[in-house]
């Protein structure tokens, strides 16, 4: 197996924990939260998927589908286009709201597809390129692939518990 039919296999987890936790859910489901600051589930999906849409785009030189592919508009939330996520507020996660969870779906059904086709060109060599020197150690392109499958892996399961714990009330 070459490296990037790896990481290929490791982001197919991903796009199939992002379905299993969205697909066929009860639109009320995604916005609905288990404590008064807990994340939901459109935020967690959306979240994983623009964290995966930033930095797969940002290491293979590419706009984002997020901006490129016209999602911004489709989701219409009150955000910067710039915007993943990352150190959101409780307001921030309220704000993500998703009257279909099909948009979600096919968000990362389109973020995936982008990452697969930068990854069937990735090299073995290409994973020690340095893609992020505010680190120390700088960050390599294998080192960041990584860290967004675990994370989005992280977020997707945190999204299906709640979905197993939100049905069952």
């Amino acid at each position: 197996m070459e490296s990037h039919e790896l990481l290929l296999n490791a982001f197919d987890n991903v796009e199939e924990a992002v379905r299993g936790a969205v697909e066929g859910i009860d639109t009320d489901l995604l916005t609905a939260r288990v404590a008064p600051e807990a994340n939901t589930i459109a935020w967690l999906v959306w979240h994983l998927t623009r964290v995966q849409d930033d930095h797969v785009a940002e290491v293979a030189g590419q706009e984002q589908a997020w901006t490129a592919a016209g999602w911004t508009g489709r989701f219409a939330l009150p955000f910067d286009a710039g915007a993943t996520g990352y150190g959101a507020s409780s307001a921030d996660v309220a704000a993500v709201r998703v009257d279909d969870p099909q948009l979600l779906v096919e968000y990362h059904a389109d973020v995936h597809r982008r990452t697969a086709e930068f990854l069937a060109a990735v090299t073995t060599d290409d994973l020690d390129r340095v893609v992020d020197t505010r680190w120390d150690p700088p960050v390599t392109l294998g080192v960041r692939l990584v860290s967004v499958v675990t994370d989005d892996l992280q977020h997707a399961g945190q999204a299906a518990f709640l979905r197993g714990v939100l049905e069952q009330r």
